[in-house]
């Protein structure tokens, strides 16, 4: 791997893009192939049902978690370690409502692996969005999006648009929220996948946030870590990894929410209030690219903020690398055959 040293973060020496090997012996994987080839058509025909068919129903949320539940226990994800930051294990029944994301309420959440959006869903019930780099605007998405997204491209920019014309529904994250105001909204600031090992620079979206809303920083964590996937298009390696093995482990580990106001001050007193990159047109709101501005250096102190909580909860660190480096090392993957 020392011919990828240029896609090391300088300061850390983190390699957030190469993807997770756990070494097996040969009789661990004639088990393992084994342990595949029984889950594979059982997890592809669930898969099917529930995205095809069952999704398209009014089920009750209650109805729809549990089924959730059943597609992450099908490849032996039967346990998940949550914890709150600063409260003492045993105690999570005594917090109140509001220590947990709930309805209102914003989800940043660190992005490795399509079991993040599988695992919030089953917990949380919430919207979904895409974020890009350099604007506050987002895409409302459905969770089979949210969990292709894991193993597509690298998006360096948000999709184009023109003024009068919309296909990509870019909306500002308040806009979100306050038409899903029974739901969280999960946002992945990252914009795209890595090993786990590192965070990347932040898209600004969150700063679009409603001021008073709360924005929870969620890690989360897998043992055996070769189930994340910071390589695009990866789709058999991650199955393999997913379905081979008899359990994984989820580490959730879930940070006091801040606000966009802990930031703004109390000078504006309404969460309607325009979030950077707005304006009062409600029509201009729609569409990406009119009005636009670079947020300021007190704002982006919140996206500090929720970058150093996602740090601590995962225990690694902040990095340097952004998209770009990302697609670089992608391209170098690709031509030198690992993938």
């Amino acid at each position: 791997m020392e011919k990828y040293t240029q896609f090391r973060d300088r300061s850390t020496g983190i390699s957030p893009f190469i993807p997770h090997k756990t070494p097996t012996s040969t009789t661990s994987q004639i088990l393992h192939a084994f342990i595949f080839a029984f889950r594979l058509p059982l997890f592809l025909f669930y898969s099917a049902v529930y995205f095809l068919l069952l999704t398209h129903l009014p089920l009750p949320v209650f109805a729809r978690k549990l089924l959730l539940w059943g597609l992450l226990g099908i490849p032996g994800i039967w346990w998940v370690d949550l914890q709150l930051d600063g409260v003492k294990r045993g105690s999570l029944s005594q917090q109140p409502p509001s220590r947990v994301p709930h309805p209102g309420s914003v989800i940043a959440a660190q992005f490795t692996s399509p079991v993040d959006a599988v695992y919030l869903a089953a917990i949380f019930d919430p919207v979904f969005t895409v974020s890009y780099p350099g604007t506050t605007k987002v895409r409302q998405v459905s969770l089979l999006s949210a969990i292709l997204l894991a193993l597509g491209p690298v998006l360096l920019h948000a999709p184009h648009t023109s003024a009068g014309h919309n296909p990509h529904k870019l909306v500002s994250l308040r806009r979100v929220v306050e038409q899903n105001r029974h739901r969280a909204v999960v946002v992945f600031p990252e914009c795209s996948t890595t090993n786990g090992k590192g965070i990347l620079p932040f898209s600004p979206s969150l700063l679009s946030a409603p001021l008073d809303a709360p924005i929870f920083p969620v890690s989360m964590r897998y043992t055996p870590q070769d189930i994340t996937t910071p390589v695009p298009g990866a789709y058999f390696s991650f199955l393999w990894n997913l379905l081979s093995r008899p359990t994984h482990l989820i580490r959730v580990r879930i940070a006091e929410a801040v606000t966009n106001r802990d930031i703004a001050g109390s000078s504006t007193d309404s969460s309607m209030a325009p979030s950077p990159g707005e304006n009062n047109s409600d029509d201009d709101d729609d569409y990406f690219g009119a009005g636009e501005e670079k947020p300021t250096p007190d704002q982006y102190r919140v996206l500090d903020r929720v970058g150093e909580a996602l740090a601590r909860l995962g225990r690694n660190k902040r990095v340097g690398l952004t998209l770009k480096d990302k697609a670089a090392f992608i391209e170098a993957w690709s031509k030198s055959g690992k993938r």
